[in-house]
């Protein structure tokens, strides 16, 4: 018989509605029952594509007498992660002050007032080292609840003092330099993994905010070890097993400092800010893998993350049939029977499956060396085995298709398809790719016609039905799609659309009186302590994606008041960007771009007219760091913008570049219109 999750939308959720654990969703009705019953609350947290959650799901909430154990004693609600990052990041806060660290899942115990007492992560069925096992963590909760009331309550004071503290609002204002940038770029220089890229040891993540602030580093100060930084980096995860050499797209992390055994959960997130990565990478050099890496990830998003009406999933799991791993790894014998012998041998040479299998008795593609190398072992040309490794890709991907594949949350995510849309906005204008601006544009009809009721962003949306209030991180990182599409596709929809939702913005979630802004709306429930992220994690933190949206919406409207919000939050925050600048990486960007000299650029044309995009070219080897308005002839509905005053069709497609407003004469072809990006008029 199900529980009350059941009536769920989020797939998290619903794998755990058959549990014989008397599970609540998270809200008033779990609580008013453990104040009437007078039970301690179970708080257990983690998202789809968690490997270490489907483990305790399997060890502890699927068995009957655990289940019972919690039952009797607690009362039990699962949160998804994803879906309330507010709810996690409070007990998430609460478990790091306990214990210094944490993870997922998590499982954290409450008073019936929602205070946390004690808390941790994954526990094993059994006694097992210095690890006890669920029900004896259980059961010694209730015990100290039951008789030792009064330390349970003074443990419950101090956690959620730590907690109101560290959410306390405390806004610096300290100058803002290039010598602080310069600083944080050697910071991040010097946490470089020389041999194997990266940063840091193992586990591995991508960097990808910290690179991209490289990238723009390079840019503006010609930063030879940012860039260098950067290229070891992005060759080394796209040899790596975490990159997926058959269907493209990336795996979360890598358990070794090699990049070669992924934890194999694909999330949109991280793909989406590598695609914006890779696609920079390429503006910057015009190295021709990197815009490889960004389709053949695009193509993975559109073809296994993608809802027909344009929304982005959130995640395909790590494991398949109950095995980490399973669907992406191969034998030897297996890449015969698909490619023959002789194929097979070149295959196995370049994608390094060897004789020693490097996961579980089988093989993780990965790219040992070089083409040229591997070329010259096998006798082969290098070009030609690269031409020759293409169809035997194609014919891998469509026998792997034949696999029960890993499940996929098909939950749609505001914020995380705000970065989708950026990332396909940016990759569609970088590439001249018109169908991935029409995908951009499916995204963005998608978000604005499903994620919205009564005029309010909303956080999730599956199978029709979109609910949650949004978060600022949501506003924010649409916002920024949002502008991204406008310069991909010259409509001035997106610009009415971002200009509504950064007033709505502003409205929800910013302190008017200190300057800073909330993870949660004003009109959002009342939690223990209101949240207030500024480090950017795997994300970018609601916060800096503000700053970054007011800078650019300030450009784009003329109002003054945008730009000195932003730089509020920018000076609050550059104290702690140069001391932890790993932790910091979409300020640091943001930053940079406050910092560097204004240029504006303004296109009158069709977008689809060929001569407008032989204008565009030298724009599209540009980083995205300039703002941007384009406008078709008769367009209906122009912009407001000062950006666009006295720019009159001219009967052909001309570009207008000003550097803090002021103007160069208008150019016409792409040549001069280089030379006036690069600062010639």
């Amino acid at each position: 018989m199900p529980n009350r999750l059941i009536n769920e939308t989020s797939p998290y959720l619903l794998q755990h509605a058959h549990n014989p654990v008397d599970w609540y969703p998270w809200g008033e009705e779990a609580f008013e029952r453990a104040k009437a019953e007078d039970k301690v609350v179970l708080v257990s947290i983690g998202y789809a594509a968690c490997h270490w959650c489907h483990v305790m799901e399997r060890e502890s909430f699927e068995n009957e007498a655990t289940a019972q154990v919690m039952n009797d004693l607690l009362v039990a609600i699962k949160v998804d992660r994803e879906e309330r990052p507010d709810v996690d990041g409070i007990y998430m806060s609460a478990v790091q002050q306990l214990h210094g660290h944490g993870g997922w899942p998590l499982n954290v115990f409450l008073l019936p007032d929602g205070r946390p007492f004690y808390g941790g992560t994954y526990f094993p069925p059994v006694d097992r080292a210095n690890m006890p096992s669920w029900t004896r963590v259980v059961t010694a909760v209730n015990d100290a609840y039951r008789t030792n009331r009064d330390a349970v309550l003074e443990n419950a004071r101090v956690l959620t003092d730590a907690l109101r503290n560290a959410s306390g609002i405390t806004m610096a204002d300290e100058d803002v330099s290039d010598a602080l940038l310069a600083q944080a770029s050697a910071a991040i220089v010097s946490l470089h993994d020389a041999e194997h890229g990266g940063f840091g040891g193992a586990p591995k993540f991508p960097q990808s905010m910290p690179m991209e602030f490289l990238l723009a580093r390079n840019a503006c100060a010609s930063d030879a070890d940012a860039l260098e930084t950067v290229e070891a980096s992005l060759a080394a995860m796209h040899n790596g097993g975490i990159y997926d050499h058959l269907g493209g797209g990336f795996a979360r992390y890598s358990t070794d400092r090699f990049w070669l055994v992924p934890h194999f959960e694909k999330m949109l997130y991280d793909n989406a800010l590598l695609v914006s990565l890779y696609t920079q990478a390429f503006q910057a050099t015009g190295n021709p893998r990197y815009r490889e890496v960004v389709e053949e990830t695009i193509e993975y998003l559109l073809r296994d993350l993608c809802h027909p009406d344009g929304g982005f999933f959130s995640s395909q799991d790590a494991d398949s049939e109950g095995v980490e791993g399973k669907f992406y790894v191969w034998t030897p014998q297996e890449l015969e029977a698909v490619l023959g012998a002789e194929d097979a041998r070149l295959f196995r040479r370049y994608y390094g499956v060897g004789v020693h299998p490097n996961f579980e008795g089988r093989h993780i593609l990965h790219v040992r060396d070089s083409a040229a190398a591997a070329g010259r072992e096998l006798g082969v040309d290098a070009g030609e085995l690269l031409e020759r490794l293409q169809p035997m890709r194609r014919a891998l991907l469509e026998r792997r298709a034949e696999r029960i594949p890993p499940a996929t949350d098909d939950k749609v995510l505001t914020a995380w398809n705000g970065m989708a849309l950026r990332a396909l906005a940016e990759a569609a204008f970088a590439l001249d790719r018109p169908d991935l601006r029409d995908a951009a544009e499916r995204n963005a009809d998608f978000l604005l016609r499903e994620m919205r009721r009564d005029g309010r962003l909303l956080r999730t949306w599956k199978d029709g039905k979109a609910h949650l209030l949004g978060y600022l991180e949501d506003y924010a990182l649409l916002i920024n799609g949002l502008l991204s599409l406008h310069t991909a596709t010259f409509s001035h929809r997106w610009l009415h659309e971002a200009q509504a939702l950064t007033d709505e913005m502003l409205a929800l979630f910013r302190d008017d009186e200190n300057g800073a802004f909330y993870d949660v709306g004003i009109d959002h429930e009342e939690l223990i302590v209101r949240p207030r992220d500024i480090t950017d994690n795997a994300t970018p933190c609601g916060s800096s994606a503000a700053a970054e949206a007011l800078l650019r919406m300030a450009v784009l409207t003329g109002k003054e008041s945008f730009i000195q919000k932003a730089e509020r939050l920018i000076r609050s925050i550059a104290p702690l960007a140069a001391r932890y600048p790993l932790g910091f990486g979409n300020w640091l960007r943001i930053i940079d771009r406050y910092l560097a000299p204004p240029t504006e650029v303004v296109i009158v044309g069709d977008p689809s007219d060929e001569r407008t995009r032989a204008l565009l070219e030298p724009l599209r080897r540009q980083l995205p760091t300039f703002a941007f308005a384009g406008l078709t002839p008769g367009e209906t509905s122009p912009f407001p913008t000062p950006l666009l005053e006295g720019r009159a069709d001219a009967g052909t497609p001309t570009a207008y570049v000003c550097h803090g407003y002021v103007c160069d004469l208008p150019a016409h072809d792409p040549a001069t219109l280089a030379l006036q990006l690069a600062g010639s008029p």
